[in-house]
């Protein structure tokens, strides 16, 4: 097995979990780190054994095997394009960039190179998840007829919540669809095998004005300031939207995603209707897989290698009853995604590519357009 070098750009929350989920893979090494923000000090606190502030300075002296980007999605496109210009494998964060022509670029220029490229759709790489596609693709549920579900969030319940993602300058004009959304409809699609053709969109911002804090403090951190510590800022993207979709074969779907939910801190739901059977997936509950049935008992699937599909049990590493989850999700991605590295293999895996990170975008856009104009909008590609 490869030993492999790793660099990581931007460190904040996703930063430190790809630093974590790497070295549980046991051939990785994180060599360095790069971020604006006292870069020696995350390094250090990260038991990383350089930090840099300029992420270039650092891919030209480490020279690693893999780049992983972890920085606000307006940065992406320069980051990935630098990296792949010295022929280095790159992963990103999602959304993928900030515009569907960025995304565009980064796909061919991949595919051009030959580069492997993956983003972190990391519910792809939940056992369960991976469990409902393999009972889809043996036919055990039949023709879909509905798929529905969603994600809720409440980390920007308040007014004085407040992140980067808030402004579309640095994040692009959709803010919870793209962030959380994508996550959704790239399980969904990843599960079903369908494609979505159409969309319909409904979005809402609850907080129209929101308190920007003054100093910098982290994502989910739940940190007080005082009155005099914030200024206001108008927000133009969604805390809210629901999206009805038709797909290729014919189905039809819907979702509705929120960062406004309270008590919801990071709730998935996947629902898919078959002719056969129906699956239902909880995060919160990422360890079953519901399975209903119209002319017996229904059933739970709970996360075993030695009773679910060899797809699932590709991606377990503990035993029956004993609990994987978040973490687990970017150990598997990872896993797969530096496989396909060492093998040179850029061909149809399990994770998702800069392909599907450019069909990602491409959805979000026909998703804000539909919002905007309040009619059903075709997907491009």
């Amino acid at each position: 097995m490869k030993q492999f070098k790793a660099c990581v750009i931007g460190v904040g929350f996703i930063g430190a979990a790809h630093i974590e989920a790497l070295r549980r893979l046991g051939n990785v090494d994180v060599v360095a780190l790069s971020d604006v923000v006292d870069p020696e000090a995350k390094a250090a606190a990260h038991g990383v054994p350089k930090g840099y502030e300029d992420y270039r300075e650092m891919i030209d002296r480490e020279k690693p095997d893999v780049v992983h980007i972890c920085t606000p999605n307006v940065d992406h496109y320069e980051m990935a394009m630098y990296a792949m210009g010295r022929d280095i494998a790159v992963v990103c964060e999602k959304p993928m960039t900030k515009t569907v022509d960025e995304a565009k670029r980064l796909a061919d220029f991949a595919k051009q190179k030959g580069i492997v490229t993956g983003v972190n759709f990391n519910y792809r790489m939940y056992p369960q998840i991976m469990q409902a596609k393999a009972m889809v693709d043996s036919g055990e549920v039949g023709d879909i007829y509905t798929i529905h579900g969603g994600y809720l969030q409440d980390w920007l319940f308040y007014e004085t919540d407040y992140s980067w993602r808030l402004e579309p300058e640095i994040s692009g004009e959709s803010r919870a669809f793209a962030d959380i959304g994508s996550h959704w409809i790239d399980a969904v699609e990843f599960i079903s095998g369908l494609r979505a053709v159409e969309v319909f969109a409904d979005f809402e911002t609850f907080h129209k004005v929101r308190k920007k804090p003054l100093k910098a403090i982290d994502t989910y951190s739940g940190m007080t300031l005082r009155p005099e510590d914030y200024e206001e800022k108008h927000i133009d993207t969604e805390d809210y939207c629901t999206v009805l979709f038709k797909f290729d074969s014919g189905a039809r779907g819907t979702c509705t995603i929120s960062q406004v939910f309270a008590g919801r801190k990071n709730q998935m739901l996947v629902d898919i209707g078959g002719s056969r059977c129906a699956l239902h997936w909880d995060s919160e509950r990422s360890n079953e897989l519901w399975i209903g049935r119209r002319d017996t008992f229904n059933q739970t699937a709970t996360k075993d290698p030695s009773t679910l599909s060899p797809l699932a049990g590709s991606i377990i590493s503990y035993p029956g009853g004993h609990a994987e989850g978040f973490p687990d999700s970017f150990k598997q991605n990872f896993k797969a995604i530096y496989a396909a590295v060492e093998k040179g293999d850029t061909g149809q895996n399990l994770f998702a590519t800069f392909e599907d990170g450019l069909r990602e975008m491409q959805l979000c856009d026909a998703i804000v357009r539909s919002a905007k104009e309040g009619r059903w909008v075709p997907v491009e590609g």
